[in-house]
């Protein structure tokens, strides 16, 4: 853990992805081969939000549990004919996870979320293309808030 705390993620991800690591319980988060630099940089503690393309919605979050490792171990399927093992990996536990009808629109939060300010305000989705990117504590209170609303409406 960095000296100002855990560091909170934005993991952009297929709903395919998503729902296979809903089916395995977010016990473990792959990262693309040319992202091993930023993998390298989590640490126990730190978050992970899942922002879902085609839906452009947030789906949850999971605390990281273990440094990054190698595993080239097939979980998540290839896109686009790209075969992509995601082989840096944490071994992670979900916090909130929400069902797909709960899923918190982006354009909902994208206003409020100081990550999105550095787009024009008709071009927000251009902030979570890419697969990983670390945000600061406004925006993960932001998103932990909203996320555990719609937790809370759904058990409800």
């Amino acid at each position: 853990m960095s000296a100002e705390g855990p560091t909170s993620w934005i993991l952009t991800g297929s709903l395919e992805n998503f729902r296979i690591n809903v089916e395995r319980g977010f016990d473990v988060i792959g990262f693309k081969e040319r992202r091993r630099r930023q993998a390298a940089e989590f640490e126990p503690g730190d978050e992970i939000f899942f922002y879902v393309t085609g839906v452009q919605a947030f789906g949850g979050l999971a605390r990281v549990k273990s440094e990054m490792f190698e595993d080239r171990t097939r979980i998540w399927p290839e896109k686009k004919g790209k075969p992509e093992s995601y082989p840096w990996r944490v071994e992670t536990e979900p916090v909130l996870i929400l069902p797909e009808e709960e899923f918190v629109p982006a354009e909902e939060l994208a206003p409020e979320l100081d990550h999105v300010a550095k787009w024009p305000p008709d071009h927000w989705q251009l902030a979570f293309q890419g697969q990983l990117r670390p945000i600061g504590a406004h925006d993960a209170a932001l998103l932990r808030g909203r996320l555990a609303s719609r937790t809370a409406a759904a058990r409800a």
